[in-house]
């Protein structure tokens, strides 16, 4: 077994030190200004820390990768095995540095765990970023440590008014949730309206230049040592989601136009604003009970699908509407929730269908283009119908040209040449192809493909990789999410009734009927010996 460089000697250790002062300086130099205000200048020298601390771990990760797979062969199986585990231990490095920094490095995990098309070394280990919620009842954003109320007090009073007794009857000074950039209190307007105050962090604004630029610096500077490690596309992506996220304008503005998209949707809902007392840094809304789409409560240890299970709702369901929700957002709407982690969706037991979704956090939306909707829309349907050529063709159109041909492989799990029905994934044949396949790929052509696809199939990439994650969790098989998608892009196409659009649900209907069947004979007819899962016409749409 390759021992992974450790950073033994002490004139690595003097160099590394060297590159993180000067690493540090820089940043300095281009972030305190003697005009800051003391809070300002508080954020800046923290931010200075964070930096120097994110310059010492990406330095050191660039050394680790040098030493540890220099003198093998990239074509090796030593390498692989070598890149793997220096993957894993970067990873960890890097984990650490997230949760050290909190805050913007905290989102900045969660954004790139969300994307599959890293390494899954990375995305894996970084997923746990997202389970670390601060929690203390049943609304919840993202970590983080909260503030003390004397500070959250000074942003209330600067953007609501000085007396705040003159708007709210009781205002809860414990939050109910911290997030990396605002936590959120419990309180009650005059008019007797329970409201969630989220209020933003002081200060985040100048620390918010000040990670990007470090950032900014850490891809340059890996990019001098790895050319083919190209991640500048992901910091100018995190860092536009991330400019919006702050104002909470933009954020109450995307939360009623959501509103208005699903207003004849019983199954969505979105809490109502109070414009009179939301402002850039404090948003004022109405407060929803509910439990977390799923995942734990760390502060109870109480599994959110035991709740659901306990109140009668079936986590299959809930799966089932969850995604068709953003595939209606994504294919039909063109408005896509950029941020659908478990702390952002709570299911309500309330409803005509025993539940509703609440939608919270909406201050990451990409509005897509008319034209890349409906490419996309397309996209889909030659992925159902394995019509090669026109993925091919939509590649092209997509800026990625040859990559378009793992389309099939990013989306549905098959070969752009497969001949597996949807839902069933590769033969042994085609894995073994594939495999062979994407061995003689290399991190440039990664590189290369996902700077060459435009911003809103970047946002379309994440917020799969999202829904995704949820979907398992919740026990959903891959199918649900294939036929919410086939649906929907069919819809987005011709938005009126068609027959295409019919016949899939009548599909989906027929394989639940099915399948209901099925699990009654198999209770009668299995004791007896029979071997009922063949018999299924729809086995091709089993995981």
């Amino acid at each position: 077994m390759r021992r992974i460089f450790k950073l033994p000697a002490t004139a690595a250790k003097t160099s590394l030190y060297l590159l993180t002062a000067a690493g540090a300086g820089a940043l300095a130099s281009q972030t305190i200004s003697p005009t800051l205000v003391p809070g300002e200048i508080r954020a800046g020298i923290s931010g200075i820390v964070r930096s120097s601390r994110a310059v010492w771990t990406i330095a050191s990760t660039v050394v680790d990768y040098k030493y540890s797979l220099h003198g093998l062969s990239e074509d090796s199986d030593d390498y692989r095995r070598v890149l793997s585990e220096v993957h894993l231990c970067s990873a960890k490095r890097i984990l650490q540095l997230c949760e050290a920094n909190k805050g913007f490095y905290v989102k900045a995990g969660q954004f790139v765990a969300a994307l599959r098309q890293v390494p899954k070394e990375y995305s894996s280990t970084l997923s746990s970023l997202q389970d670390q919620v601060l929690i203390i009842q049943c609304v919840s954003w993202t970590y983080a440590v909260p503030c003390h109320f004397k500070a959250i007090k000074e942003v209330l009073t600067s953007s609501l008014g000085p007396d705040l007794l003159e708007i709210f009857l009781s205002f809860d000074e414990h939050p109910v949730a911290a997030a990396s950039i605002a936590q959120v209190h419990r309180a009650v307007l005059k008019d007797h309206q329970e409201v969630a105050v989220k209020v933003q962090y002081p200060g985040l604004e100048h620390q918010f230049k000040i990670d990007i630029a470090a950032m900014s610096f850490l891809s340059k500077f890996v990019a001098l040592f790895f050319p083919e490690y190209r991640f500048g596309w992901l910091v100018s992506e995190f860092a536009e989601s991330v400019a919006l996220e702050l104002d909470f304008i933009h954020e109450a503005r995307n939360a009623e136009r959501t509103a208005r998209n699903f207003k004849n949707n019983t199954v969505v809902r979105v809490p109502h604003i109070f414009w009179d007392f939301t402002t850039r840094r404090v948003l004022t809304m109405e407060f929803c009970q509910g439990c977390k789409v799923c995942q734990k409560f760390l502060s109870f240890q109480v599994d959110d699908l035991e709740f659901m299970i306990e109140m009668e709702i079936e986590p299959i369901k809930v799966a089932k509407a969850l995604v068709e929700v953003f595939a209606e957002m994504i294919f039909v709407h063109g408005f896509v929730h950029g941020d659908p982690h478990p702390g952002n969706i709570l299911v309500s037991p309330e409803g005509p269908n025993s539940f509703c979704l609440v939608l919270l956090d909406h201050g990451i939306y990409k509005e897509l283009d008319e034209g890349f909707r409906r490419d996309y829309c397309q996209l889909w349907k030659a992925l159902i119908l394995l019509d090669a050529n026109k993925i091919l063709q939509l590649g092209e159109r997509f800026g990625v040209g040859k990559y378009s041909r793992y389309f099939p492989l990013i989306f549905t799990g098959r070969t752009i040449d497969s001949k597996s029905a949807l839902g069933r994934g590769m033969s042994a044949e085609e894995r073994k192809n594939i495999k062979q396949d994407l061995q003689s790929l290399k991190m440039e052509d990664l590189s290369s493909f996902m700077e060459s696809l435009p911003s809103d199939f970047l946002m379309i990439l994440r917020t799969d990789g999202l829904l995704r994650s949820l979907l398992s969790k919740l026990g959903a098989p891959h199918r649900v999410r294939l036929l919410a998608y086939a649906k929907y892009a069919i819809q987005g196409l011709s938005p009126k009734s068609n027959p295409e659009s019919e016949l899939l649900e009548l599909l989906s209907w027929t394989e639940q009927v099915w399948h209901s069947l099925i699990k009654l004979l198999k209770q009668i007819l299995v004791p007896a010996g029979y071997r009922l899962r063949n018999l299924s016409p729809f086995y091709s749409l089993t995981p």
